[in-house]
């Protein structure tokens, strides 16, 4: 199956709390999105990786998303080595995406900014001719999608590009909180931790609202890209 738009996060929640507007934004439009977890968040303080796998699938439904898969790599210990590249190289040519969102460059947890170098890396060795890949023992076709975009996380990064998200606000809202096991429950008995905080949703509106304002938007999610963007017409522009 081919997808318009693939985004990648290291754990099961990364994708709705940074990218989930964008990806039903660009459902709305008639495009293809999935999502791809590196891990299944097994370190996390809260819930487990049974209860993460369920959360996952909810909120993939919520967005809309073609698809979910989780590459299976150890939550915490994962490399940037020849063997989890090969795993992302094979999962990007799976699905030929023209454009790719994943983990912030520099994060706070230590996990966002090894995977977005690890899919750096295999977007650039998924288009060499001499790299060979098999799919059900298929062999694949080389493929480079047209940009990556890494999204922003808890550390704020100043953004190359932000997207308007202010019309599918509580649809990514709801996809958020499909995951909540991490999140704050007065009735559970499970730790308190910074994204299970009381005031966590706040900082996630506050964040929106601030990558929205200096383009007139309600809310936005930011991006940064390593290269630098162009346009072909002004009225590309906002």
């Amino acid at each position: 199956m081919k997808l318009n738009v693939l985004a990648f996060g290291a754990h099961p929640d990364d994708a709705e709390l940074s990218c989930s507007g964008t990806l039903i934004s660009q459902i709305r439009k008639g495009n293809t999105a999935g999502i791809i977890d590196l891990t299944r968040g097994e370190l996390g303080s809260r819930g487990t990786a049974e209860i993460r796998d369920q959360e996952g699938e909810d909120a993939r439904k919520i967005i809309g998303a073609s698809i979910r898969e989780n590459l299976n790599l150890e939550d915490g210990f994962f490399r940037n080595d020849r063997e989890t590249q090969m795993k992302a190289i094979t999962v990007i040519r799976k699905f030929q995406p023209e454009y790719i969102l994943c983990n912030a460059t520099d994060d706070r947890h230590p996990d966002h900014g090894r995977a977005a170098k690890l899919i750096e890396d295999a977007v650039f060795l998924a288009g060499l001719i001499k790299i060979e890949t098999t799919e059900n023992g298929t062999p694949q076709n080389l493929w480079r999608p047209k940009m990556v975009l890494h999204y922003i996380q808890d550390r704020y990064i100043n953004p190359d590009i932000v997207i308007d998200i202010s019309d599918v606000w509580e649809q990514r809202m709801e996809s958020i909180k499909a995951h909540r096991s991490q999140f704050y429950d007065p009735n559970s008995n499970e730790p308190e931790t910074y994204v299970a905080s009381k005031i966590f949703f706040e900082m996630i509106e506050s964040r929106a609202r601030e990558m929205g304002r200096s383009s007139g938007f309600k809310f936005a999610e930011g991006y940064t890209c390593g290269r630098m963007f162009g346009i072909k017409d002004l009225t590309q522009l906002h």
